[in-house]
This record gives structure tokens, sequence and C-alpha cells, in this order.
């Protein structure tokens, strides 16, 4: 790979005495990586030996190589999400400084890696707000919320300014702003190609840009995290400055351990910041801080939603046939915070969210393009409620409510590629819940000769290889 030569520059002017390494560094294969979704990989064996556990997270491994992940059913389940080690730092952010529930926003959130670390990390009964501006990646990010399975999330479709319409409406607001992209160099070609000086005088205007957008949304004593993948100063330590002068903001430290080899302020200032640098981390580069929004907490304003709210039901649920709500948990065991639940029918749909966070989403839903609340648990064609893969993926599924069916995995690969199905003879007729190795992969209908796949057409493996073994991540 070749390096432009004024990005070799800067590096070597910033690292006077260790950019030899780095650079070295980004010539070498890249590390990857994975999260266990503690929700669901609980029933699963423990991660093989030679997996090496990543040191500042929680059921996190390194793997040897870039395994074929669109050929294992459970991946598609949200058994784990493929996320770059360096930003799991993420979670020692929370664990620090977050111990009751919240109101957290992922402001820049698609694909869904710290979103789906947020919903793994938080306080059980927050509310995780998931956006994405760009409305393609946006659909990405609801696959991989729905798939992870928690019911206290919500997915929107909105650009920063769109936040302002929510004054001091989030404790934490998590901004991982686009970048330059330079501590992705070695997974992604496409950033090399694309870097300039320019490009950085552009991203480091934008990212303050952003957090001044959505500045007001943050409570006041509220947590902003500002994070980068990438190494210059002009959009790391300087834009953190800037949030403190401009917008009156603390940093605040995280505790680290020096055998992390994270790397501090590089602009000889004395506020804490967190780099990971390849060669001397064990993982891609990534830059985070950590800001406190000065000024005495106010009234939640989601919460005042929710006292109004009380348990009242909404005005459409009594259009919810009762068989839809025999299919989620009254209390399901590890969210009974969440529960129970507020019903919707929008347009075909049938949508159910936690009563605990109906206030909060219903003022979402007023101000915000909201794609996915909650949990989708029907559609309706007809009479008839067809159970929807985001309930297949819910925690707050009761299992129970359906006949569950067993299935190899060259049937799970069928199902995942959309194709017709014919299960055992003795398989019960109707909806089933298919399962592969415990894990509900969703739902189909059998019919006797063949049973109609319900699996989402857009979310299909469309690749026409297949691979010759099964494929065992975990």
């Amino acid at each position: 790979m070749s390096l432009p030569d004024l990005f070799v520059k800067s590096m070597r002017e910033m690292l006077p005495s260790g950019a030899d390494a780095v650079l070295e560094a980004l010539a070498a294969q890249p590390v990857v990586s994975l999260r266990l979704n503690p929700a669901k990989a609980a029933g699963l064996p423990e991660p093989p030996s030679r997996y090496e556990a990543v040191p500042w997270a929680s059921d996190a491994f390194y793997l040897q190589g870039r395994a074929a992940f669109t050929f294992d059913p459970l991946f598609h389940a949200g058994c784990y999400y493929v996320q770059e080690a360096s930003s799991m730092f993420l979670e020692q952010v929370v664990r620090q400084y977050v111990a009751e529930p919240v109101t957290a926003l992922d402001l820049c959130a698609a694909p869904g890696g710290k979103s789906t670390l947020l919903r793994a990390t938080l306080p059980e009964g927050s509310l995780l707000v998931s956006n994405e501006l760009i409305a393609t990646r946006a659909q990405v990010l609801v696959e991989n919320m729905v798939k992870w399975g928690h019911p206290g999330c919500v997915v929107t479709n909105n650009a920063p300014s769109a936040f302002a319409a929510l004054p001091a409406f989030f404790d934490v607001v998590v901004a991982d702003v686009p970048c330059s992209g330079e501590g992705m160099f070695r997974k992604d070609p496409v950033a090399v190609d694309e870097w300039s000086e320019a490009n950085v005088e552009t991203c480091w205007r934008r990212g303050r840009e952003i957090i001044s957008a959505c500045w007001d949304a943050l409570k006041p004593g509220g947590l902003l995290v500002y994070s980068t993948c990438t190494f210059n100063i002009k959009e790391d330590e300087a834009n953190v400055r800037w949030i403190c002068e401009k917008l009156g903001a603390e940093v605040l430290p995280v505790r680290v351990k020096p055998e992390w080899g994270i790397t501090g302020n590089l602009a000889g200032g004395s506020f804490p910041v967190y780099r990971f640098l390849p060669g001397r981390t064990r993982g891609e580069g990534f830059f985070l801080a950590v800001l406190r929004k000065q000024g005495a907490p106010g009234e939640d304003v989601g919460r005042r939603e929710q006292k109004r709210q009380k348990e009242r039901p909404t005005a459409k649920a009594q259009l919810v046939p009762q068989v839809c709500r025999e299919w989620l948990h009254d209390v399901p065991t590890p969210l009974s915070a969440l529960t129970p639940f507020v019903w919707q029918v929008d347009g075909s749909l049938v949508r159910a969210w936690p009563q605990a966070l109906a206030g909060q989403i219903e003022q979402l839903s007023r101000q915000l393009r909201v794609l996915h609340p909650g949990v989708v648990v029907a559609e309706l064609k007809g009479r008839d409620a067809v159970p929807a893969q985001s309930l297949a993926f819910s925690q707050a599924l009761r299992r129970e409510a359906f006949p569950e069916v067993a299935i190899t995995y060259a049937e799970a690969l069928a199902y995942l590629r959309k194709e017709s199905l014919q299960l055992s003879p003795d398989a019960p007729r109707g909806y089933v819940l298919l399962t592969f190795r415990g894990v509900p992969l969703g739902f189909a209908k059998n019919i006797g000769n063949r049973a109609n796949n319900l699996y989402p057409a857009d979310w299909r493996i469309r690749t026409t290889h297949l691979p010759d073994n099964e494929v065992r991540v975990l």
C-alpha cells in the first residue's frame, strides 16, 4: 500500500519518534474482531480458545483472520457483531460514567457497531436512539439493530440539525463524526485514495458543524462522546479544544491500563484524550474524548411525556389482533424494566415498544423521521397476522407462542438465501419458528408439501457461491 506523501509527512511531524512503527503497521493486515450479543450467545459454547479477548471490552475477541461471516447463520441471527476492536473502547466510557437508565443518542450510527455496543452496555431501562443521515445506510442500520434484538431501540434518519427540535432531551450523545479515515487505511484502500489535505480541512469543519447542530439536544450535565477514526490533530484534539472553548464543555478522564497501549494528547494540551495507533494498540486507528456539558440538570423532557402517558393504550391499540399480543412476553426476564408494551397499527404493520419508554418514543416520532421504533411484531394481510422477522430476532419474543423447527446448516443457508423450503413431514402446519443451534433464525409458514419462506428479501444472502464446509465462527 502506497500512502500519500503529505500524510506520511504529517505523521512524522505529529509522532517524531514513533511514526515509523505506525506507518509500518499500516502496511500489515487489518485486525479482525467481534463482540458477542450477551442476550443471544449465552446458550452457545464458549468461543474457541484460539480467540484472544479484547482487553477493554466485554465478550469481545480477536480472530486470527477474517472469517466467511456471510455463511454463518449465527451472524445473521445477531449472536455477534463484527466490530473494530479499538472502537469498543466506548464500553469503558459507559461503564465508568453511566450508572442509571438514560436516553442516549448515537448520532452517526450506521452501520451499527457502536449502537449494538451501547445497547449491550447501557443500564436496563435506557432508550437508545440510533440515527443515520444517509437513507441507504439507515436501512442497513435498521437491519443490524433489528438483529441485535433489544426492544428499547429507535432508528431514525435525520440530519444532526433536526435534533435541535428536542432541547435537553438526551443524557448521552455519541458522535462518531465523519472524518478523513486515516485510521482505516489498512482496512479500506478507498480511504487512502480519497485522502487529501483539503479533505482533512473539510472534515474538521464538518465535525464542528455536527456537534454545534446537536448540542442543544444534550442535557446540561450530559455526556458527549466525540470520536473519529483518524489520526490528525485538526480533527481530534483541536476539535475537542474548540468544543470546550466555544460550547463550554469539560473534558473528562477515562481510566485505562498502561498495557493497552493507548496514546494520549499529542497537541500539547492538558486535557485527556484516547488515541489508538496501529503498532501500539491492537486494532485500527481510533480517537475518543469524553466531554460533559456544563450547567445544572433540568427537567427530563422525555420522562415528563412518559408521566402524561401513564399506562393508557394508544388510540389504535384496539386494532391490534389479540394473537399478536400473545407473541410478546408480558414480563421478559432480562427486560422487566421495559414492559408492558404500547401497541400500534402503522399501516399494515403491528408495532410494539416498552411502555416505560413510550413518552420519549412518541416525542421522537413527532419531531423526527423514525424508521423503526421498538419491535415490528406482525404484518396484517387481510384477516391474517403474519409474524415479522423483527419479532423472531427480538429478546421480547415469547418463544412458546410458536412451534419450533430446528433446521440444518444447509437448510439455514437456503432460508437465508430466500429459497423455498421443505420441512420434515412431522413438522407442525402453520407459522413455525425456525431455529439453528437453538437460536431463532426466522419464520416460515408450513403448508405441508412446502414451507413459505418469510425471510425479508432485502436481507437475503445474494452470492451464488456456497461454502464446501460449515462455517462456524462460534
